[in-house]
Order: C-alpha cells, then sequence, then structure tokens
C-alpha cells in the first residue's frame, strides 16, 4: 500500500480530467458516508431532540414561513 505522500504526489501529477474525475468520485463517497451515519442517526433517536426543538418553537410562534 502506498503512503499518504506517495498518493499525494501522484494525485499532484495527474492530468486535470483525472483530477477532477478523482475529485468528483471523493465527493460522491464522502456525501454516501454522510447520508448513511444521517440515516444511522434517525434511526436510532439521535437527532429526535431536533424535531423537540421544531415542534416547541413552533409551538411559541417563533418558526418563519420558507
Amino acid at each position: 500500500m502506498k503512503t499518504l505522500n506517495e498518493l499525494k504526489s501522484d494525485i499532484e501529477s495527474l492530468p486535470r480530467h483525472d483530477y477532477v474525475q478523482l475529485v468528483h468520485w471523493l465527493s460522491e463517497r464522502d456525501w454516501k458516508a454522510w447520508d448513511e451515519e444521517i440515516e444511522q442517526d434517525v434511526a436510532t433517536g439521535k437527532l429526535d431532540f431536533l424535531i423537540a426543538e421544531a415542534l416547541e418553537e413552533k409551538s411559541r410562534g417563533l418558526l418563519k414561513e420558507l
């Protein structure tokens, strides 16, 4: 397996088109991991406090229409 410094060097030598494709792939990979983490947090109730907070704000008339 290559070291991080070797990977950096390889990335810096990529043609622009390949670099753009790599950035896109990394971004998509990161968003997928983020989506999975959010789904797990919702399923386990870790974000329930946000719903409670929003309902409290709504009951106090503090929410604005979008």
